[in-house]
């Protein structure tokens, strides 16, 4: 039996920014569902981003709810990547494989998600300190740094109050990003226990619905399910991965590729629901995902070893 995109949608279109509210069984469902209709009601709008001669870009508020967020199949074909581009993005959300290309002094990144995420970093301001010669009224101050694994305080929130809802974590710093050219564009994730079911909310305030929301929710929901898989061992009883909410404030196919995002359309159009989705534990995949994982080691073993950033090896 074939099976086709049964997503619902109800898109509020008559407002001055669109809000799209999307549920569907499964992740690529939910995803061609948010982008197409994103393209078909969003408003058009400028960004930051725009060269000279790009066409507005397609907005919308949205709320994209995922019921079964490791119902297969799990992947889509259409989204820009691959599957080893895939497997990176996951492990650098979730295992932090490039929290040390964060650097900003040095001209390298400003954050990583898993780094804000499980190392979130907080100024303590402490006593002042006089400088050597200088006039009382001039002091310098080097803090300390605390660092807090919020994922960490998620599981142990809701393993001690499953109905808690404080059980969140943030990524922005004021201190930091009000300014910076690149700000992290997810905001928070927050967690609940529902019936022994982990559902989570994340929120982006920035989001591109073509190229980066498959594999923001991709990674996400592998996220959600380490949480789960944290609140089940202090719990001692399973806890499974529940509903997933994705919420951009701005959820946005930008003018600058609609030539590419052209050929996204026309996958829709000629190929069948099956045809464009994969399912995840099938034996191709898993051997692609096994290969991607090798050249994810060597490359992390490369730049240990040279210094250099990005460094990816067929091996």
């Amino acid at each position: 039996m074939k099976k086709e995109n049964t997503a619902v949608v109800f898109c509020h279109a008559g407002l001055d920014l669109p809000v799209l509210n999307v549920v569907a069984e499964t992740l690529p469902e939910a995803w061609e569902t948010a982008v197409l209709q994103t393209w078909k009601n969003g408003a058009t709008i400028k960004t930051q981003y725009d060269k000279e001669g790009d066409p507005p870009s397609k907005d919308v508020t949205l709320c994209m709810t995922i019921k079964n967020p490791f119902a297969e199949p799990r992947i889509h074909l259409a989204f820009p990547g691959g599957i080893t581009d895939l497997e990176i993005y996951r492990q650098e959300v979730v295992d932090g494989i490039h929290d040390h290309w964060v650097d900003p002094e040095h001209g390298k990144w400003e954050y990583t998600y898993h780094e804000r995420l499980f190392e979130y970093s907080v100024p303590i301001v402490g006593p002042m300190r006089l400088v050597d010669g200088t006039p009382k009224t001039k002091v310098t101050h080097i803090p300390p740094h605390k660092k807090i694994d919020q994922i960490q305080y998620i599981i142990d929130t809701l393993a001690e109050a499953p109905h808690s809802r404080r059980a969140q974590a943030i990524t922005w710093k004021p201190w930091e990003d009000c300014g910076i050219h690149d700000p992290a564009c997810l905001q928070s994730v927050w967690c609940r226990i529902f019936d022994d079911k982990l559902v989570m909310n994340a929120r982006m305030r920035s989001n591109d619905a073509f190229k980066a929301a498959f594999m923001n929710i991709y990674a996400f929901t592998d996220l959600q399910r380490i949480i789960a898989e944290g609140v089940s061992e202090k719990l001692g009883r399973k806890i499974k991965v529940g509903q997933y909410t994705h919420i951009a404030d701005s959820f946005h196919v930008y003018g600058s590729y609609f030539n590419e995002f052209e050929g996204f359309l026309k996958q829709i159009e000629v190929r069948t629901f099956e045809q464009r989705t994969w399912d995840s534990t099938s034996d191709l995949v898993q051997e692609l995902i096994a290969e991607a994982r090798d050249k994810i080691k060597n490359s992390i073993e490369a730049e240990k070893k040279t210094g250099q950033k990005g460094i990816v090896y067929n091996g």
